[in-house]
């Protein structure tokens, strides 16, 4: 009979005194287990879609998986699939989803999720869309990442600002973009502008690549709508010793939201493929640590 999965929440907070909710999930047999951090994407959340039963399906392979969602991504605890905090929304930044990580890695290594079963020297890290900018910014810079999984990743930050983007922040002070699946109209103030600037060096995706010496996996689809393959091939001509891997159904893989249950054929080939590289990187090679 197989052990119970254990899934429970947690906070913590940031150096800024930001609230970040996150959830964690494993096996309860007895074993210490590597850590799998996951990042997810600009309008995105821990509770989009397959992510949750993503957690479960990393939990299911022997892994401790935390979920969290960064802290002004508008989702609030209390209602975890809608935007209801706009004004958050409005007012993140790219340094701060930074901070929000640090403080996601400090409560694993600084034993802050208690009864969760997990060896803080095997901490893996991945992230999806501008998550896994995120992830990149961070693997090249902490030593507690021992490998990184990169899913539809963008290569860049400030690169992908419109010209209309920077003439409404220079303008009006904030700019907007609409939610396709809400049809909300969110708004972008210029703080997350002003801080990309101020922090060019510190959130350059791509000299980052340069410097992640840790084992990287980048999975890219093709026919991504969102994200252009070339991006992906941008992060691996910055890093060759990363592996690139060719995946199918756009920019998500062929999952959706709301969640139907059933994870389609091309979003499980990633699954499989990611969970196979953890385990070659942070199971397989623990013994030679």
């Amino acid at each position: 009979m197989a052990e119970p999965l254990r899934e429970s929440s947690f906070t913590v907070t940031t150096a800024r005194g930001d609230v970040v909710h996150g959830d964690v999930r494993y096996r309860d047999d007895g074993r210490i287990k590597p850590v799998v951090v996951f990042c997810h994407g600009f309008k995105g959340f821990k509770d989009w879609g397959p992510f949750p039963t993503w957690g479960r399906r990393l939990a299911e392979a022997g892994f401790v998986s935390l979920l969290f969602n960064f802290s002004h991504n508008g989702v609030a605890p209390d209602d975890p699939t809608a935007f209801t905090e706009l004004d958050k929304f409005a007012e993140n930044t790219f340094t701060r989803e930074l901070d929000d990580l640090e403080a996601v890695l400090d409560a694993i290594t600084e034993g802050h999720l208690a009864g969760a079963p997990l060896d803080a020297e095997r901490v893996g890290l991945m992230g999806h869309s501008r998550g896994g900018g995120t992830a990149i910014l961070k693997a090249a810079r902490d030593r507690r990442v021992r490998a990184l999984v990169t899913w539809s990743a963008v290569s860049g930050f400030l690169e992908r600002f419109t010209e209309q983007q920077i003439a409404d922040w220079e303008a009006h002070g904030y700019t907007t973009v609409v939610n396709s699946r809400t049809g909300q109209e969110m708004r972008l103030n210029r703080v997350l502008y002003d801080d990309a600037r101020a922090h060019r060096d510190t959130l350059d995706v791509q000299a980052a690549a340069r410097d992640i010496d840790v084992p990287w996996l980048i999975v890219h689809a093709r026919d991504d709508e969102a994200v252009p393959f070339a991006e992906a091939e941008t992060l691996h001509a910055a890093n060759p010793d990363a592996e690139l891997v060719e995946a199918q159904g756009g920019h998500t893989f062929g999952g959706g939201h709301p969640f139907e249950g059933d994870v389609p054929a091309s979003l499980n080939a990633v699954w499989e493929r990611t969970i196979y590289f953890f385990e070659t990187h942070l199971v397989k090679q623990s013994a030679a640590w």
